[in-house]
């Protein structure tokens, strides 16, 4: 690569914060988003491009809490047998205006309509533009639970569900329920444009997307008629920056007025640097390792156990958490309802672990692939580091580890396609319900999703999930939610690593950004002092 393809992106950005724009806010981003259509995506990194930009739900996560409050309906009602859900629209909603399409109507039920029938109707003509993979509508069954959605009039709609759904407003809530515009969709379809819905976006949010030069930069700029008022910085731009060396970087020599995941070693240095602020929450997440029990021989539970005996995850957390993060015993956050803590964890034990490994036929150990996370999470701030240290420990049980990776958005499309034996991943809660991580994670229904990366169906689990989340009663929905846990322990799909704390840094200039517990980065209050 020469020299002025490697200045250019840098000087790019240092002009953005040195021009007379002070309102121009530059935020490192830890990867590339795969799309910009939340329903389409899974990750944080591309939620924070999209979900938390361009678009808005009918009710929306209150900033800074997981509490739901009105978005694009302004009040709704249930049916006394809680499967009847009517959603006033707001009136007066604009859609963002952008180089490509200039909308001649305002927000109405139409464009409900056509965003949830694009995910549920597989004969919708939009289904299956850009592969028609809508991971997080089926691993949460909402594919097969709305019976009928009906527009009573140009502000009401009316959603039916074969049955009571107690997460339904909180799932409603979550990025992938975003509303697009379908008089754009049309527009697309007589241009034979489809395919650009997903990647030249249209929304009603508070940023309207301007471009994406791929795995640099994507910029933004103000919705000046946003229906919540218009932000308070007229651009925004994501610098794609992998490295959280380098993003630390950036942020002292003043490129980006915030940094995402900063590395733990970096912390206390950051946090003693008057120029500079950091922010911190416990985290509502999970980092883990999972087995593919699909594959040999990873279908023997004695072998998932011995792994999980051998693996010296206290090392981990002090190595690469730098201690900033719990042990995980659980596949839920202690932070969250119905958490198991009577759980009994697996105790690191080498001894132990080679004698399952012998009982399970293979005394003298065998070779296997681990996939390590490529970019840095809110619960892995070092996937190639973890891989190196769980290489080291199942070396001493006679496992031969060859460590594999991926750029993000193949490492994630492989896993969805079970590729992988072991694969390091992780997930922060969208809407603080354990429905979104027991199910989503571990359900039957997320396996054939493809967020249920250890494709493991287990029966009795399974059972347990899908009635905790058919009743209302908290009480009783934590008994059987705490069983499943006791489920997992047992069957042991996953090893559990840790529950992380969430940094954010920032330019002690930066006002109004509040750390989000269901893990994105949201700019629409955040001004530059």
């Amino acid at each position: 690569m020469k020299l002025w393809q490697i200045l250019f992106p840098l000087c790019f950005i240092l002009s953005l914060v040195s021009s007379s724009h002070a309102s121009t806010f530059v935020y490192c981003s830890e990867g590339s988003p795969t799309a910009f259509n939340p329903q389409i995506t899974t990750d944080g990194t591309s939620n924070n491009a999209a979900g938390h930009t361009i678009y808005n739900r009918l009710v929306e996560f209150k900033y800074g809490a997981t509490e739901v409050v009105p978005g694009l309906a302004e009040s709704w009602t249930v049916s006394p047998d809680g499967k009847t859900y009517t959603f006033k629209l707001r009136k007066g909603v604009k859609f963002g205006t952008t180089k490509y399409f200039t909308p001649t109507r305002e927000f109405n039920a139409d464009d409900v309509i056509f965003s949830i029938d694009r995910q549920r109707d597989t004969s919708h003509p939009y289904h299956s533009v850009n592969g028609g993979n809508y991971e997080f509508f089926k691993a949460m069954e909402v594919d097969t639970l709305i019976s009928t959605l009906k527009k009573i009039d140009n502000y009401t709609v009316e959603f039916k569900l074969n049955k009571p759904e107690s997460p339904f407003i909180t799932n409603m809530a979550m990025s992938f329920m975003s509303i697009l515009s379908k008089e754009y969709a049309d527009q697309l379809l007589k241009e034979n444009k489809k395919e650009n819905i997903d990647n030249f976006p249209v929304g009603t949010g508070p940023f309207v997307f301007r471009s994406y030069e791929k795995d640099t930069l994507v910029r933004f700029e103000a919705n000046p008629t946003y229906w919540q008022g218009t932000p308070k910085i007229d651009k925004l731009v994501f610098a794609i920056t992998p490295d959280a060396n380098v993003r630390y970087q950036k942020l002292k020599t003043g490129e980006c007025h915030l940094i995402i995941e900063p590395a733990p070693a970096d912390i206390n240095a950051m946090k003693q640097d008057s120029k500079l602020k950091v922010m911190e929450s416990a985290g509502l997440n999970v980092g883990y390792l999972a087995f593919n029990v699909k594959k040999k021989p990873f279908d023997n539970l004695d072998v998932r156990r011995a792994i999980y005996h051998a693996l010296n995850r206290t090392s981990y957390i002090n190595a690469i958490y730098m201690g900033n993060a719990i042990l995980a015993k659980n596949p839920l956050p202690p932070t969250i309802w119905s958490y198991n803590d009577k759980t009994e964890d697996y105790p690191f034990n080498i001894e132990k672990a080679k004698a399952l490994l012998a009982k399970a036929g293979h005394p003298n150990g065998f070779a296997a692939e681990l996939w390590t996370l490529p970019v840095t999470r809110p619960y892995n701030p070092n996937g190639k580091k973890m891989g190196e240290m769980m290489q080291a420990d199942l070396a001493k049980i006679g496992i031969k580890v060859t460590l594999v990776s991926y750029d993000w958005p193949t490492y994630l499309a492989k896993s969805r396609n079970g590729e992988h034996q072991m694969i390091q991943l992780g997930w922060t809660g969208d809407n603080g319900d354990p429905d979104n991580f027991l199910n989503v994670l571990l359900g039957c229904s997320g396996m054939k999703a493809g967020s249920n990366v250890a494709q493991w169906c287990q029966k009795d689990f399974n059972q347990k999930i899908v009635k905790a989340k058919s009743i209302s009663n908290q009480e009783a929905r934590t008994k059987l939610y705490k069983e499943a846990q006791e489920i997992f322990h047992d069957r042991a799909p996953w090893v559990p690593v840790a529950h992380a704390m969430i940094y954010r840094a920032m330019s002690a200039k930066v006002q109004g950004y509040k750390i989000d517990p269901l893990g994105g980065d949201i700019f629409r209050e955040v001004y530059i002092e």
